[in-house]
């Protein structure tokens, strides 16, 4: 991936922001494994090397502690069992796993990569990615989505300096991680719909030509839907590619906006009160999927409604009941003040047609979304995520207020229309 040649073509961009980051070395390609030293020599990598991998993604790069070892690197192994969640507790960890190491090694994919990117950031040293499978967006970010005390937050942080793809083993990734990776992409549907509301709406940031890379990366890999399940090197690669594509849009834009919208928050929603019961909610990847499908079906049907537009009508009462003691606080220091103050009802109700053209025109039907996520052998129904539909409900009435951003789910409140959440969390 050529990331000098992004870098050139957004010089000079029509936004008003430079876009700066750092070096980023990728490699995507068949048999990378062997050369895994060498290149991260090249980049500058230094020779004393904390790895920190869990038992699955160690057996699934069978043989690259040997081989950098062979290759002149020093290291140190930090193994987790099998991490499914990236919580403060494991960035302490790593932290203190690295006072005598000069670089960090992730070798996986989504917490582990999460954990080691904030590490690396607090102490300040380098950290590299060696991917097992290719199965969330987060590679290239610059922001890791991290628990602490079971809430969960996006923390802006560093990008890696590596980012290595071996295809062969990727095209061989369990299928449940493939397709989740697929359905991570495809929320960027929503995200970009959301993104362009939220500039509309409010003026926050907003970068056509950003946009327009997230864009390219989701038109390829939904191209791919039918091969996402095979063992193909060629499919595996570009869902690789894609996926590190839209991780490198949110570092340009230095946010999450270009991959995550309301289906990202809602999947968080889920996540922080299974976590509360004690228990591990299912792939990121899986649990945005279905959830940009109820999203997209939600989006769609408010646009053929007819507004009666009005000042917030939150009923704060109900948000902090759903989210409870545990979290109540958090909420308050996200909506005070509320985002919806920024917002004239005059101006709104005068902006809507465009905001109607934007799900119309750039966010498929719910249909089309299902038939993509079949072929790509991807989740879609809430059973299949251990969602129950009283908690699919909470988090699709009150996630918006989880983030102090605007979505157009957190527009509904001003829009006077009456939704029934029960249709869209009773979704088969």
């Amino acid at each position: 991936m050529n990331i000098s040649k992004i870098l050139e073509e957004l010089k000079d961009c029509s936004c008003g922001r430079e876009h700066l980051i750092g070096d980023i070395l990728v490699r995507i390609g068949s048999g990378l494994i062997a050369q895994t030293a060498e290149i991260l020599k090249c980049a500058g990598i230094p020779n004393k090397l904390l790895v920190v991998a869990d038992k699955n993604t160690l057996a699934a790069s069978d043989g690259i502690l040997d081989i950098l070892e062979e290759g002149g690197y020093i290291c140190k192994l930090k193994l987790y069992e099998d991490l499914r969640v990236a919580d403060m507790v494991q960035v302490k960890e790593v932290i203190g796993a690295s006072q005598d190491i000069d670089a960090i090694l992730s070798v996986g994919s989504g917490s582990l990569n999460d954990i080691c990117r904030l590490a690396s950031f607090k102490i300040s040293k380098p950290f590299a990615i060696f991917a097992t499978a290719p199965s969330m967006d987060g590679f290239a970010a610059n922001s890791a989505p991290i628990t602490e005390d079971n809430f969960k937050k996006s923390l802006l942080c560093h990008a890696p300096k590596v980012i290595i793809g071996d295809t062969d083993l990727l095209a061989k990734a369990p299928q449940v991680l493939k397709s989740a990776g697929f359905a991570d992409m495809i929320a960027k549907y929503i995200a970009l719909v959301d993104w362009k509301i939220a500039h509309l709406v409010v003026n926050e940031y907003f970068c056509p030509r950003i946009a327009a890379i997230t864009k390219e990366a989701l038109d390829k890999t939904m191209a791919l839907a039918d091969e996402i399940c095979n063992e193909n090197k060629d499919a595996a690669a570009a869902l690789m590619e894609g996926l590190v594509l839209s991780g490198l849009a949110m570092t340009l834009a230095n946010a999450t906006r270009p991959a995550s919208g309301a289906e990202h928050i809602v999947s968080h929603f889920w996540e922080i009160k299974k976590m509360e019961q004690g228990k591990v909610s299912d792939y990121h990847g899986r649990k945005v999927g279905v959830a940009t499908l109820l999203i997209a079906r939600l989006y769609h049907d408010i646009v053929r409604m007819t507004p009666n537009f009005g000042k917030d009508n939150t009923n704060w009462g109900h948000v902090f009941d759903a989210y409870g003691d545990n979290f109540t606080e958090e909420i308050k220091n996200y909506n005070n003040p509320s985002i919806t103050s920024k917002i004239n009802p005059d101006d709104l109700a005068d902006k809507w047609n465009k905001i109607c053209r934007f799900i119309t025109e750039e966010l498929p039907e719910y249909e089309s979304l299902m038939d993509l996520m079949k072929k790509a052998g991807a989740v879609t129904g809430l059973e299949e995520i251990q969602i129950e539909r009283s908690l699919a409900l909470d988090g699709l009435k009150y996630h918006p207020y989880m983030r102090h951003r605007i979505n157009l789910t957190r527009l509904i409140p001003m829009l006077g229309i009456d939704v029934d959440y029960n249709k869209y969390a009773g979704q088969k």
